[in-house]
């Protein structure tokens, strides 16, 4: 880890000339110092380097929802009664000084309270910037605090194979409320499309007198059959049971009766799946703001970067222990 913070040092310090240089060296560091990561190959990162985002890594998603095409409906507040509009804009995504800044504020604009961003390794039109399938993704971030702030970096299927969420599947690398600075989480969403979807995760404490408005290397582990979510290189949780289902009740989700109905294991987490950063405000998950969140809410992202395991990941491992929905 020394060598980790000496090099990000010299990378901010050197001309844009020797930029790469260090940076070819720093991501070199990362596989042969990381004792998780010694058969790993480095397929993927941004150092956020410069003094613009690289929009062949990364677009936005703009606005306060989404259209729902399978209910031909319009769904604000991106399904969570959320209160911010995303913009493209600098103001709320900008790099600056090795970091990328993704900043919520507190201004109206088309009817809404606040502003912020949500960058994805996804094209507008669907198309592919950056997804992968199986790999070990870490994030070295910076999150902000405040009632009603939620800040989260967590991965999206490229491709709805087994249909609209959740039957194809959401990774949460990590989240966080806002009000709760001493604990992040992370959580797998899975079963059949709404509503009968399925979640399951768990919650990373820190140390006392360590918060997630500290740097820290958020770190996803990603293999056919099991994920492993770790900070700062401790693996605080394995999952290995969760099912998808294609069956609907109309044009919503319907829980399996049997095995046959659902879709072979490991799926979801068995298709590629791309990046995903933004910070949300308010919302079912954690309530909105009061009176003393303060805004700007920044997040500040060092870099992210995936890898690959030499070799390859081997055979599928069995479903884990766990009820399927018609267990009992």
């Amino acid at each position: 880890m020394k060598a980790k913070r000496m090099l990000r040092v010299l990378r901010r310090s050197l001309s844009s000339v020797c930029l790469a240089v260090v940076t070819a060296a720093l991501n070199f560091l990362a596989c042969a110092i990381d004792v998780q990561a010694q058969s790993c190959e480095l397929v993927w990162s941004d150092e956020f380097a410069g003094d613009k985002l690289d929009r062949t890594k990364w677009d936005f998603d703009v606005g306060n929802g989404f259209f729902n095409y399978s209910a031909n409906q319009w769904i604000s507040g991106w399904g969570n009664n959320e209160l911010q509009y995303y913009t493209r804009e600098p103001e709320n995504a900008s790099v600056a000084e090795g970091m990328l800044h993704i900043r919520a504020l507190k201004e109206s604009l088309h009817g809404c309270g606040y502003t912020s961003a949500r960058l994805k390794t996804r094209a507008r039109d669907g198309g592919k910037l950056f997804a992968k399938q199986y790999g070990k993704f870490e994030i070295r971030a910076k999150l902000p605090t405040g009632q009603g702030v939620w800040p989260a970096l967590w991965m999206l299927p490229q491709d709805d194979k087994y249909g609209t969420w959740a039957s194809s599947g959401e990774i949460d690398i990590v989240e966080a409320r806002g009000q709760e600075p001493n604990k992040v989480l992370g959580t797998l969403h899975y079963g059949s499309r709404w509503p009968a979807n399925a979640h399951s995760g768990n919650d990373f404490i820190f140390p006392a007198g360590e918060t997630f408005a500290d740097f820290h290397v958020y770190t996803l582990e990603w293999e056919p059959g099991e994920i492993r979510w770790g900070v700062d290189g401790k693996i605080y949780q394995t999952q290995s049971h969760w099912w998808s289902t294609s069956k609907l009740d109309g044009t919503n989700g319907a829980k399996p009766v049997n095995e046959a109905e659902l879709n072979p294991w490991p799926a979801p987490f068995d298709q590629p799946f791309y990046l995903v950063m933004n910070i949300a405000v308010g919302g079912r998950f954690l309530g909105n703001p009061n009176a003393e969140t303060k805004f700007p809410a920044e997040m500040l992202v060092d870099y992210v970067r995936v890898y690959d395991k030499v070799g390859g990941y081997g055979p599928v491992k069995p479903r884990g222990e766990g009820k399927l929905p018609f267990e009992k």
